[in-house]
Order: C-alpha cells, then structure tokens, then sequence
C-alpha cells in the first residue's frame, strides 16, 4: 500500500463524493436540524416571555432563556447527533453499494488493492465528517447569536459562570462528544464489508447503532466501556447534554473524571479492532 496509491483512491473517493446526495446531506442535514430547533426555541421563549410580562413574572429561567449559550449547545446535541447516524448509514452504503452495482470491480482494475479502497473510504468519511462539524459549529453559533444574547449567566447580580468557562466546557463537551464518531465509522464500514448488499449494511449498521442506544442503560457500569454510550444520541448519555445544563447556570450535574477518561480511550481500542477486522474480511471475502 503505497502513499501515492492511497492519494490517487482518496481522489476518486472525493471526486465521486462532489456529485452524490448523499455526501451532501452528510454535510447539511445537521445544521438545518440544529437551525430548525433554534427557530422552535425562539418561538417558543417569546410566548413564554409574552405570558410571563402579561403575569409580572420574570425569573432565573427568564434569564436563563434570554442566554445564547444554552441555546448553542442544544443545537450541536442535536446536530451531533444526527450526524452520527448519517455517518454510520453513509459508512455502511459506501462499499457495500460499489460491489453490488459493480463499480468495485473497476475500482481493483485500476491497480487498488481491496484495503487500498478501504482506507481510503474510511479517510474520505472523516473528512466530510470534519466539514460536517465545522459547518454546525460556525452555523449554530451565528444563528443563536442573532437570536439569543451570548453572556455569562448572572443571578441577583452575581455572575455564576463566566463567559471564560462557559467557552472551556462547550469546547470538553465537543471534543468527548466527537471522540466516538471514528469508531461509529469503523462500525458501519465493517458491516458495509460483510454485507451482500446496501440495504442490508444500512439496516444492519443504523439497527445496531439504535440498539445500542436503547439497551446501553441497562448495562451499568459495564456500559462505560461501549463507545456508543458517550456519543450524543436519542438516548443522550453524553458529556455534551450536562454541559448543556452547566451553561445555564444549574448545579446539579456530577462530573466523574473516571469517566470522562473512560470517553477518551474507549474508543480508541473499538477503532481499531473494527478497522482491523474491515481490512481482514475485505481481503478474505469473495467479491
């Protein structure tokens, strides 16, 4: 597997990601998710405000609505978590869909090698998963900014958390909400290797994903130990949904440094044994 080889399949993973829909709504869909929930809140707080004036009542919460930060994060949950099933589905369609229409086969003519054409889609996907975060980043904080005020949340005067450290959680709870999505990757394209077609790798990766999902809670501690538990989800376990209450102000969230250790290096060892598998079956398998 030489590097030149590696470039030269990387380009022809781009150059046919430029013109598929699927690579776009890859890039998009989270960040309409994340501005179509920012509009809802916005209608939302401006009835509850309007009832609040009408009552003489303006509260902590009040405040708390008012404040941008808040907002913010609760659109890149939501965009998170919509990018990590359009990954998974995206991951399991790539290969398994090339062999089924037979473009796979023009792909090894060309002097790839089957990992060659693995690795490379396995890059590829980061890639557009990284253009993917950029995009919500930049759009859900213009967009909660020209709604909502961004400042630090003050109660009766007194500042509880400043801007500074409102800035420093949000940027944890980024980089453990993301430090899973190479191994949400690695899973779907393990299962787009194995399966005979695209349908069944799609359902089968967004079927586990979900699975996952559902019964993590179940497992207690022995949870920890799953990548999927600290990926923002439906069932959302993740560092970024405490921090989402830690930036407006509330006291309650319990930090356990176990686990946020346990989010760092959990995954590391899933992503590898799932990319080493992909590459094992994808040279064993008939094609």
């Amino acid at each position: 597997m030489s590097l030149s080889s590696l470039i030269q399949a990387l380009r022809s993973e781009f150059y046919v990601a430029r013109y598929t829909l699927g690579a776009r709504l890859l890039i998009l869909l989270p960040s309409a998710a994340a501005a179509f929930q920012f509009i809802a809140s916005k209608i939302s707080d401006t009835g509850t405000a309007a009832r609040n004036s009408l009552m003489n009542s303006n509260d902590f919460d009040d405040a708390i609505a008012n404040n941008a930060w808040g907002h913010f994060v609760d659109g890149l949950d939501t965009g998170i978590t919509l990018l990590f099933l359009l990954l998974v589905a995206q991951a399991a369609h790539s290969f398994s869909a090339e062999l089924e229409s037979g473009a796979l086969r023009h792909q090894l003519i060309r002097c790839s090698s089957r990992r060659l054409i693995v690795m490379s889609k396995l890059l590829q996907l980061h890639a557009l998963a990284l253009v993917a975060v950029g995009i919500l980043i930049v759009s859900s904080y213009l967009l909660s900014g020209l709604l909502w005020e961004f400042g630090p949340v003050v109660e009766d005067g007194f500042e509880l958390i400043s801007e500074a450290e409102i800035r420093d959680e949000i940027a944890l709870g980024l980089l453990l909400a993301l430090a899973p999505l190479p191994s949400a990757i690695a899973l779907g394209l393990l299962l787009s290797v194995i399966a005979h077609t695209a349908t069944q790798a799609v359902v089968s990766a967004l079927g586990i994903t979900l699975t996952m999902d559902v019964f993590k809670g179940m497992l207690g501690d022995y949870a920890y130990y799953l990548y999927a538990s600290f990926q923002p989800a439906l069932i959302d376990q993740s560092y970024l949904q405490d921090v989402s209450r830690l930036v407006r102000g509330y006291s309650d969230v319990l930090i356990d440094d176990r686990v946020i250790q346990l989010n760092y290096w959990v995954p590391i060892p899933t992503l590898v044994v799932l990319v080493a598998a992909s590459l094992i079956v994808v040279q064993t398998r008939k094609l």
